[in-house]
């Protein structure tokens, strides 16, 4: 088992930054990839980026020159920098592992609310 803590999330104004993190423990020998994915009222979840073991990373196109993921493998922590925040970035942010099994596990989320 894999458990996964999000923190960082608040309300910002448009234009500025927020910095997520997620902290992972449990079994995190096991982990090949981790993300971030978030899912606005009324919407399904989606993609924001991931980031493997290796430290290859994958964006969804809208968020590409914005977002930045980073990995501490040290202290089992990712990270999600979003800059040049807008409102259409407004949505609960879960952080995402996925083991070599393909076992896919979920933090609680944490609101992002980003007014215009």
């Amino acid at each position: 088992q894999v458990q996964l803590v999000e923190s960082g999330g608040g309300l910002v104004q448009a234009g500025g930054s927020l910095r997520l993190s997620c902290g992972a423990s449990g079994a995190i020998f096991s982990i090949n990839t981790m993300g971030w994915y978030r899912q606005a009222p009324g919407k399904q979840r989606d993609l924001v980026a991931t980031i493997t073991r290796g430290g290859s990373t994958n964006y969804a196109d809208s968020m590409k020159g914005r977002f930045t993921i980073s990995r501490d493998s040290a202290k089992n922590t990712v990270y999600l920098q979003m800059n040049s925040l807008k409102a259409e970035d407004t949505a609960v942010y879960y952080c995402n592992a996925r083991n070599f099994l393909s076992q896919v596990y979920w933090g609680q989320g944490t609101q992002v609310t980003v007014s215009s």
